[in-house]
C-alpha cells in the first residue's frame, strides 16, 4: 500500500507511524528483529517513522526503517544535540530530523504522542505505558505488536480497569505486516475523510497574517 494522502498528493502531509518500546532491559533476539520487520513496513508503504529518539526496540525499528530508504523522525528528550548525546546518550543514526524538546523523557512523550497518526507499541516497561495511557486518552489509532513482552502483555488488563470511553481504536497482532495493513484501514475510514474535509478549498500553502 502507499501512504494515505488527500486526492491531489500534496495538501497533506505523509502519514506518520510511531513506534514506542523498551529502550532497555532484557530484549529477546525474536523481539528485535520483529522491531526491524516494524520499521520496514513502515518504509515500504511510504509512511513516516517517529520515535521517542531512544535505544532499544523503537531505534530498531529506525534500523529497518532505514534499511530500504524510509524516512524517521526523532522526538528528542534533550534541549540541544550535546544534551542528547551526553545527557541521554541517545543515539543519532538514521534520523532524517531530530526534534529537540527538552521536556526530558517523560514530558516528550506528549510531542511524541502527537505527532503520530498511528501509535505502535512494542514490549514497553514505564515509559512506554506512559506513552501508551495518552495515546489512548487522547483517542487514538493504537496497534499492539504481540509476542514483544513488556506492557503489551498486559494492556487489554488495562484498559478494561481503566474503564473510560476515549475513542482511541485498539488493534493487536504479531505479524507486522498485517497489523500495519489493518491499522491504515482504520486510518483511512476514521480520519483520512476528516483531513481531507479540513483542507478542502483552504490554500494549501496557508494565509499571511495581516
Amino acid at each position: 500500500m502507499t501512504s494515505p494522502s488527500s486526492s491531489d498528493g500534496n495538501s497533506l502531509p505523509r502519514m506518520t507511524v510511531g513506534v514506542m518500546g523498551s529502550s532497555g532491559g532484557h530484549i529477546a533476539p525474536e523481539v528485535f528483529q520483529k522491531a526491524y520487520r516494524l520499521g520496514q513496513e513502515v518504509a515500504r508503504r511510504g509512511y513516516v517513522l517517529v520515535t521517542g529518539a531512544c535505544p532499544g526496540l523503537p531505534h530498531e525499528s529506525v534500523k529497518g526503517a532505514k534499511s530500504i530508504g524510509g524516512v524517521v523522525v526523532g522526538v528528542s528528550p534533550a534541549l540541544n544535540l550535546e544534551e542528547h548525546v551526553l545527557k541521554f546518550q541517545s543515539p543519532t543514526w538514521g534520523y532524517d530530523a531530530l526534534i529537540f524538546t527538552g521536556s526530558g523523557l517523560m514530558g516528550r512523550e506528549i510531542e511524541n504522542i502527537r505527532s503520530c497518526n498511528i501509535v505502535v507499541f512494542a514490549g514497553g516497561r514505564s515509559g512506554t505505558l506512559g506513552e501508551f495511557a495518552i495515546a489512548y486518552d487522547e483517542g487514538k489509532i493504537i496497534g499492539i505488536l504481540e509476542s514483544t513482552g513488556g506492557i503489551t502483555v498486559h494492556l487489554k488488563t488495562i484498559i478494561s480497569f481503566i474503564q473510560k470511553e476515549t475513542g482511541a481504536t485498539i488493534l493487536s497482532g504479531p505479524d507486522p505486516a498485517d497489523l500495519l495493513d489493518r491499522l491504515e484501514e482504520v486510518y483511512r475510514a476514521r480520519l483520512l475523510p476528516r483531513y481531507q474535509d479540513l483542507v478542502a478549498g483552504r490554500d494549501p500553502h496557508g494565509v499571511m497574517e495581516q
